[in-house]
């Protein structure tokens, strides 16, 4: 368990800089560069997940909290779909979802989040799936608030977008349920 805390920790603490420490990550910017900023960021990422998804595959040993009822993972599939859909509208320009939401990948993380943590009961589960969900919430208030402060709006350049967005996240949901997540996750979903 404590290689999983310490790469939520590491993990989720990079991407928590933006939230709670904007001045500091500007202030770094500007003296180190853009370039090497992305740089540490991006391997500081990397370490932390790979921490979290061996600390996560260590934890699948141990017993259930909780066992949820069976019914949990018809309602997990489908908050997946709109996760997945959530995902893609980041991607896809000028989306009529990205416009309304403003952050739809967060929006998304947070959907995941919390529809693992309704079909899964290890403490493994409860500690990931519990922090990506308190994070995602806190992350989605503090992008909400810049986008207010500094004005910022996010078009809808019309349906079109919109459905591309759909159908990408329709598409990446199916792959990702009937093939990739047993490949990837060793657990088949349905």
């Amino acid at each position: 368990m404590e290689i999983l805390v310490i790469g939520l920790v590491l993990f989720l603490g990079i991407h928590s800089v933006r939230i709670f420490a904007d001045g500091w990550r500007t202030a770094t910017i500007a003296r180190i560069g853009i370039g090497p900023w992305k740089g540490l960021y991006a391997l500081a990422s990397i370490a932390g997940f790979v921490l979290l998804v061996w600390g996560y595959g260590m934890t699948r040993a141990a017993p259930a909290l909780w066992y949820p009822p069976l019914w949990t993972r018809h309602v997990t599939a489908l908050l997946m779909i709109v996760s997945f859909i959530l995902l893609a509208a980041a991607y896809v320009p000028g989306n009529g979802i990205k416009a309304r939401i403003g952050h739809p990948m967060i929006a998304g993380v947070k959907t995941w989040a919390f529809a693992h943590l309704l079909s899964n009961g290890r403490a493994g589960d409860l500690l990931l799936f519990g922090a990506f969900l308190a994070w995602a919430v806190l992350d989605f208030i503090a992008s909400r608030r810049r986008d207010r402060a500094a004005g910022t709006t996010y078009p809808s350049l019309g349906a079109t977008r919109t459905a591309m967005a759909v159908a990408a996240g329709l598409v990446a949901y199916g792959a990702f349920a009937l093939w990739l997540h047993l490949w990837l996750i060793g657990v088949r979903p349905y």
